[in-house]
């Protein structure tokens, strides 16, 4: 099936409720880029072709993503990403990094268009981040919380296993990696905190109830920037569980998937590269 580009962006906008949403990014912005994402910072980062034939979904533009894009050899492509920018906490304290501007010329040539949420994706539903990563690993979504940007990004629930140590081992087969567990509380479980991404902020823990003894998000290194949350966490006694900022946005990227094909576009997911330093 073909969509119209710009019907198809509508559609999205609406789906996702943009207009409920806000973000904000610091990056370089140039001649491929929307002026309409300059403004928003989410929907239409390049806009490169008047139909869509295929979808592709990523959690980073990165250089990898971009060149299994253009070694497809298709034409009139949508790449829908939940970040705009690239990832990689090894560059500190430079962590996020531009779209290679010689990829975006590449992209232009192709007809290959960009759609990114970032806020809209994380905010609680259906396709969101969160909500995902807890159900690939067995979390139930009870309540929401951790307010950003206006909208609920976490969720909280009860595991299906008993101890910290299993739960960790069910992350660890769910993004199929290792992952980093911080004993600083009970090991039995009691309710359990699911942020998927960066959620090892004060900000997050701030609003983490007194009835959760285990937060299990992506970005947990121990490092100058989170030293104070870290602490925080032992004087609580909460558990940290680690799994990447990418492995544990991907489940929102999968499902979404199942949302292009229900409207009739054929989509597929690109894997990328954890970066196990975030752990």
């Amino acid at each position: 099936m073909t969509m119209n580009a710009k019907k198809l962006y509508e559609q999205l906008d609406t789906d996702f409720e943009l207009d409920k949403c806000s973000d904000e990014f610091e990056m370089d912005y140039n001649e491929y880029m929307c002026d309409n994402f300059k403004e928003r910072k989410m929907g239409v980062l390049v806009d490169n072709t008047e139909t869509i034939n295929q979808v592709h979904t990523a959690v980073f533009p990165s250089d990898k993503v971009l060149k299994e894009v253009l070694a497809s050899g298709k034409e009139n492509v949508l790449l829908f990403t939940h970040h705009p920018i690239n990832w990689d906490i090894r560059n500190a304290p430079n962590v996020f990094s531009n779209i290679n501007t010689e990829l975006l010329r590449r992209v232009k040539e192709r007809k290959i268009s960009i759609y990114t949420l970032h806020v809209p994706l994380d905010k609680n539903g259906e396709y969101s981040t969160s909500t995902n990563y807890a159900k690939a690993i067995g979390v139930s979504n009870e309540n929401e919380f951790c307010e950003y940007h206006g909208v609920f990004v976490g969720v909280i629930g009860k595991a299906e296993c008993k101890t910290v140590e299993e739960l960790a081992e069910r992350v660890k087969s769910a993004v199929g990696h290792d992952v980093k567990l911080y004993n600083y509380g009970s090991s039995e479980l009691q309710d359990v905190a699911v942020v998927a991404g960066g959620g090892n902020d004060q900000i997050v823990v701030d609003q983490i109830p007194d009835s959760v003894n285990t937060l299990v998000t992506g970005i947990s290194r121990l490092n100058d920037y989170s030293k104070r949350t870290h602490e925080n966490e032992k004087e609580r006694k909460i558990n940290l569980i680690g799994a990447t900022h990418y492995s544990t946005e991907k489940f929102a990227c999968i499902k979404l998937c199942e949302y292009f094909n229900k409207i009739g576009l054929d989509c597929s997911f690109i894997e990328d590269d954890p970066v196990m330093e975030d752990m």
